[in-house]
């Protein structure tokens, strides 16, 4: 089974409001402050900064909608629990969290050389950090832990909505010249495109509420992904050094993605085109640019012009499912051999193809068997699941239909206590060498196959709880 949690979607502010509504505020502004620049001396021992979990309040401008920039009246934040954080990293017990929160101003002055050896002026560092405090807040969502996760097909119908589909349809219609223009340059696909930008942040109405660059030099000082948030730190820096973008539209997720497509600030640096060339890349709300930057990190990303992400399959009785495996890369003429056939009445169109066999609800549900494409669409955001939404929905998109078969929806998802006890008894029967926590990864699945193998069931990797159930002897 595909259990999703937070961590699967991090590059999405809709995805992660959807399982985790805390993580983000539709509709929320970023408040930027007028007070002066930060000295770059080191602050004294008293100057420590107040811990928050909320962001300055703007005044309340009008709603307006795209391709104008849209800034609302901002959700206030809840506060930082002050508890360890769950992961049990050293760097995110309360101690260590309250220690680097006190020396935050220094950590920030700190990254001044750095600063400099990209090209940012010291005017622009001081007037850009003057008024950052670390958002606290952002330690509890970077660590939690939810008791339950989202079935795939839960999951695909929160995403993938009438609604939604109707709305991409008229983005589509309406910037159809662009779109045409980005296909014949980078040869992406333009549903995947508009399939990226509406689960992404609903077509630019939902980007998240927090300053980027506040969350990333709370993340680069606070925490334990310290080193590989002070290079998106640094990179937002740059953005705003260079023109590209104002503070006030420079805000988005907890983790720092922004933009309608949801770019962090290192994709910015290497993915951002300026296609209607006004001078500045513009993800946020200028759309010949939010299209062509998303497309040209698909290219670079390996995105095979002209082919599709995947195909729905029907598996036959008694398959061999250790066979659905991402490095199992077999030509579809290969796959037929072994019983696989297209769902629905359409021929496979190409049998050189080759493609891996992804089985998201186990063997009572769904196969389908994913080309290259779908590995690109991956490298935007890991999680398979997202990846399924992405390709369905653009497909739903073109005028395809639903999935034909039906996900096994009488199944019970897993509550992480669950997942964990799961987990333990595989350990204890020797199928699982890991450290027991709750997160059905790539070696759960392998231990929870060899332990279907070894009582007759189909290895299919699901974790259900008729599995659970056999594993505890009932």
């Amino acid at each position: 089974m595909i259990a999703l949690k937070p961590s699967d979607v991090a590059g999405g502010a809709l995805v992660l409001a959807l399982l985790l509504p805390e993580l983000v505020s539709p509709n929320a502004a970023f408040g930027q402050s007028s007070s002066g620049g930060r000295p770059l001396m080191l602050p004294s021992a008293q100057s420590a900064p107040q811990y928050t979990g909320s962001i300055p309040q703007p005044a309340s401008p009008p709603r307006i909608t795209m391709p104008q920039r849209r800034y609302a009246q901002a959700t206030p934040a809840k506060e930082w629990s002050g508890e360890d954080g769950a992961s049990g990293h050293p760097l995110m017990t309360s101690d260590a969290i309250r220690q680097a929160a006190a020396n935050f101003d220094n950590c920030v002055a700190s990254m001044w050389p750095a600063a400099a050896k990209r090209g940012i002026s010291q005017d622009s560092f001081q007037r850009f950090t003057a008024d950052l405090q670390p958002d606290l807040r952002i330690m509890d969502l970077m660590d939690q832990q939810p008791e339950f996760t989202k079935s795939v097909w839960d999951y695909l119908d929160v995403l993938v909505t009438d609604a939604r589909i109707a709305r991409g349809r008229e983005i589509l219609a309406k910037n159809a010249a662009t779109f045409a223009a980005v296909e014949k340059t980078y040869g992406v696909d333009r549903y995947i495109i508009a399939a990226i930008w509406g689960i992404e942040s609903n077509y630019g109405t939902q980007g998240g509420d927090r300053s980027v660059l506040n969350s990333t030099a709370t993340l680069a000082c606070i925490g334990r992904r310290q080193n590989y948030f002070r290079d998106e730190f640094l990179a937002a820096l740059e953005i705003l050094h260079h023109g590209d973008l104002t503070p006030q539209q420079l805000r988005g997720s907890w983790a720092g993605a922004f933009g309608a497509t949801q770019f962090m600030p290192t994709a910015f640096k290497r993915f951002a085109v300026d296609f209607d060339h006004d001078g500045k890349r513009n993800v946020v709300d200028d759309v010949p640019d939010i299209i062509a930057s998303t497309a040209m990190k698909f290219k670079k990303d390996g995105w095979q012009p002209g082919q599709t992400w995947g195909y729905e399959v029907v598996v036959p009785q008694g398959f061999n499912f250790l066979l659905a495996d991402r490095a199992r890369n077999y030509t579809i003429a290969q796959w037929e051999q072994l019983g696989i056939r297209r769902a629905g009445t359409k021929p496979f169109p190409r049998n050189t193809d080759k493609a891996f066999l992804l089985m998201p609800a186990g063997a009572d549900g769904p196969g389908f068997l994913m080309l290259g494409n779908f590995r690109a669409i991956m490298r935007y955001n890991p999680s398979e699941a997202y990846a399924l939404a992405i390709g369905h929905f653009a497909d739903r998109l073109r005028g395809g239909q639903p999935f034909v078969q039906q996900w096994p929806r009488g199944e019970r998802v897993l509550s992480r206590d669950e997942r964990l006890e799961l987990q333990q008894l595989l350990a204890q029967r020797g199928f699982y060498k890991g450290e027991p926590d709750g997160n059905l990864g790539g070696d759960t699945r392998k231990a929870l196959r060899s332990f279907q193998v070894s009582v007759g069931a189909p290895a299919d990797g699901y974790a259900s709880s008729g599995v659970l159930d056999r594993l505890r002897g009932r």
